[in-house]
């Protein structure tokens, strides 16, 4: 019997129709079925609320395998599975029947997989319209769900058991780890966390008993609560049943900036809409972290404010500058000098101060004047030259000095902030203009320019005759390329550099590579410079002198120390660096005073950031051979700078041989360096381990007894106490160790990865990066030496 012609036709559409879609019946995917980044292919949910497949990270061809809502104008995410490790253009997620859904790139790398909580054999995953993504067994026994396995939100019916949590991302739109993360801990309270925990609900056993938390709930209803052990519910919603889920989209997500905020959006939308927050947690997160314990909300000199939705936003202090525009919570740092360098040079007249109102910072302050008045707590300021702001309240005026944690602006806190700044700049109008550098040297070019006709024609004259010059100099000097560099380091002669130091006069150290002079370059009112004095220098002549200072010329990081210019004449070769004004690590260290925990992991992270771009990021690869605090200077913000570099290549005729003479200083210097071992740049991994260690508890590498004899080395003792739990004994008795308590082991166990024994073992710098920011999981190291 022939078949009807209708069920042929019908036939023949199934086998048109895109394998994704013969996969999918009512929200049901075969073990088999598969989705690419091609096109805009996806496993919806039964009535098409959520969609699970790949969506394309914002201005890059990377893609994030994730679960979003489909009906929403932007797509919203809320749920992703590869935020650390997006997966390119070509790659493909498949559902198996032993490892569940797996991720792979067009290379076949598996990118991640669901398989580590799986314990049967996948029969079919389901995409709910609850935006549950569910792999089940043949008899519908749930194996894996999404919602076990969150990542920043939860949607209505999910239920979070103790001992989960949710982490935000990096940024707005990059999924990679954030620093906050909300941890439902085995004692029932919800805590907020970022590297310690900030802020918590407080359900923990108290006077009433069974008053812990048993489960984070997200009822169908929009009411987002903690369930009680004794049935009770600590609601987080202002009212009961604030937004139905039959009415609105809904979802609870943790901020990259470390709110939890639910959120809302009628499913009768029209036009443009945007979520709009119920309510969000903490309060006032600009309160809530200690500025020196852990990644704050805001860098240093800056001020931490809550928008309406109660999210922060960091603002640079008026005059101020950001360090890294693309960083809008990074550091900011004034457009002029501050300080008491040049005291005997200070005068009050200078500079004025703006009035900023509910403003506070928490770090201590170095002075406090009782019985003040707001009049004689400004002026007190002014004649300080320490002084960069000063707060009065209550008949109080407390003084604090660079660099300022971040300030918070509160209502509620009753006093007046006195902000000291430079007279003549700008216009100050308390924004974060992060332009007004440019415009205010645009604004002097202007003024200069206007001044009269007779001016402007003079100053054409002499630019168009300095240009000729310049041509003329640059097409006789050509007859010989290698006397030239093709960076802007300037060219001393040995008699300029020997009257800018008054004769080598005043020496700020020595090193292997030479002795450094303090002196002043004669440019306008004078520079200050570092000379460094060369010894030992290749013998090979000129052009690799040349050769080398090219490449060290091209090195531009705000974590390296600038080089200015060189000298070249006979057997004089010297180097001539910018002042940093700090000095040494070594001194900040190594001194009476100790600095607070987050200035030392900060500087850990300059160091890191630096050895990042000698190692990878500029042109030509640096390996520095002699990373050590006394070669990593502070400028005035106590920023860290890596200095040095490029100079072991220098004076050596080829630092990649194996049978290379020992560069370095004992304490800091690689095994391998001992051991007839290519040199690569994990010896300086291995220096920057030892750092870190110097670091994270202020003592020297070697410590010396008086009569000069090795008490301990320092990686020795601390491996010895990391294993016995006693990481506290090593801390410098004078330190309060209590801010860093909660991130010591981490920090010290990335420092022991770093001195592995074996190079093979070490972390890249990159990776070394990575576990400073977070980013990855610090796994338990071996034994250092083997």
């Amino acid at each position: 019997m022939a078949f009807p012609v209708y069920l042929v036709l019908l036939s023949s559409i199934f086998l048109l129709l895109p394998t994704y879609v013969l996969a999918q019946i009512h929200g049901r995917i075969a073990v088999g079925a598969s989705l690419s980044t091609a096109g805009n292919s996806s496993w919806l949910s039964p009535f098409g609320d959520f969609a699970f497949g790949f969506q394309q990270l914002e201005n890059n061809d990377l893609f994030l395998l994730s679960i979003w809502f489909d009906k929403v104008p932007d797509k919203t995410i809320v749920w992703y599975a590869n935020g650390d490790k997006p997966a390119p253009d070509g790659s493909v997620v498949t559902l198996t029947a032993n490892s569940g859904l797996v991720l792979t790139s067009p290379q076949g790398e598996q990118l991640w997989k669901s398989n580590q909580t799986i314990a049967g054999v996948v029969s079919h995953g389901v995409m709910n319209d609850t935006g549950n993504f569910v792999l089940e067994d043949v008899k519908s026994v749930k194996l894996w769900e999404t919602f076990n396995n969150p990542t920043d939100t939860m949607l209505p019916g999910q239920v979070m058991q103790r001992g989960g949590k949710l982490s935000s991302r990096k940024s707005e739109t990059d999924y990679s780890r954030g620093s906050f993360t909300l941890n439902f801990e085995d004692d029932g309270n919800l805590v907020f966390t970022a590297q310690r925990p900030f802020y918590s609900t407080g359900t923990t056993t108290g006077f009433v008993p069974g008053s812990e938390g048993l489960q984070l709930v997200f009822n169908d209803s929009g009411n987002f609560y903690i369930l009680r052990v004794n049935g009770g519910h600590y609601t987080f919603t202002a009212e009961e049943g604030g937004a139905a889920k039959d009415v609105y989209y809904l979802r609870s997500t943790l901020s990259f900036d470390g709110i939890l905020a639910q959120y809302f959006l009628p499913k009768n939308f029209s036009g443009n809409v945007s979520w709009v927050p119920l309510w969000s947690a903490p309060p006032n997160i600009c309160k809530e972290i200690e500025a020196d314990s852990g990644p704050s909300i805001c860098g240093t000199n800056s001020i931490c404010t809550l928008k309406e939705d109660k999210r922060p936003t960091c603002v640079c202090l008026p005059e101020y500058s950001s360090l890294d525009p693309e960083d809008p919570s990074g550091s900011c740092y004034p457009t002029y000098k501050q300080g008491c360098k040049n005291e005997l040079s200070y005068s009050q007249d200078l500079y004025h101060v703006q009035v900023l109102e509910n403003t506070d910072w928490l770090t201590s302050s170095y002075e406090q004047l009782n019985d003040s008045t707001a009049d004689t707590c400004s002026q007190s300021c002014l004649q300080d030259c320490s002084c960069a702001v000063a707060i009065y309240s209550n008949q109080t005026c407390r003084k604090k000095r660079l660099p300022l944690s971040y300030g918070r602006e509160d209502r509620n806190f009753n006093a007046t902030t006195f902000v000291k700044l430079m007279t003549g700049l700008t216009d100050l109008t308390g924004k974060n203009n992060k332009s007004h550098t440019f415009w205010g040297h645009a604004g002097v070019g202007t003024a200069l320019l206007g001044t009269s006709v007779f001016v402007n024609f003079m100053l054409g004259a002499a630019i168009c005759l300095g240009l000729s010059f310049g041509y003329f100099r640059r097409k006789h000097a050509g007859i010989n390329p290698q006397n030239n560099l093709d960076t802007n380091l300037k060219s001393f002669s040995h008699k300029e550099l020997e009257e800018a130091t008054n004769g080598f006069n005043e020496e700020l150290g020595k090193g292997s590579f030479g002795v450094v002079y303090k002196g002043i370059i004669q440019i306008g009112s004078g520079v200050q410079v570092a000379v460094k004095k060369l010894h030992c220098v290749i013998h090979d002549g000129e052009r690799e002198f040349k050769t080398e200072l090219n490449i060290i010329g091209r090195t531009h990081h705000k974590n390296l120390v600038h080089l200015v210019g060189y000298c070249d004449e006979g057997q004089h070769r010297s180097l001539v660096y910018e002042f940093l004004s700090n000095g040494t690590l070594a001194s900040f260290l190594f001194g009476d005073e100790k600095p607070s925990w987050r200035q030392r992991m900060e500087i850990a992270y300059d160091v890191a950031k630096g050895l990042l771009y000698l190692h990878e990021e500029c042109t030509t690869q640096i390996i520095h051979c002699d990373i050590k605090p006394q070669n990593i200077l502070l400028d005035d913000n106590y920023i860290a700078r890596i200095s040095d570099f490029g100079l072991a290549k220098l004076l050596m005729t080829n630092q990649s041989q194996t049978h290379t003479a020992i560069r370095g200083t004992k304490g800091y210097v690689a095994p391998e360096w001992f051991r007839n071992m290519p040199i690569t740049t994990k010896v300086d991994v291995y220096s920057f381990g030892v750092v870190l260690l110097e670091i994270i508890f202020c003592r020297r590498s070697v410590d010396m007894e008086t009569n000069c004899e090795e008490k301990a080395i320092l990686i020795d003792w601390v491996y010895d106490c990391y294993l016995a739990g006693m990481l506290e004994s090593v801390l410098d008795h004078k330190f309060d160790a209590v801010e860093g308590e909660m991130k010591l082991e981490e920090t010290v166990m990335i420092a022991l990865w770093c001195i592995q024994e074996k190079p093979s073992l070490r972390p890249a710098i990159r990776q070394v990066v990575q576990m400073l920011e977070g980013l990855v999981q610090v796994q338990v190291p071996p034994c250092p030496s083997s």
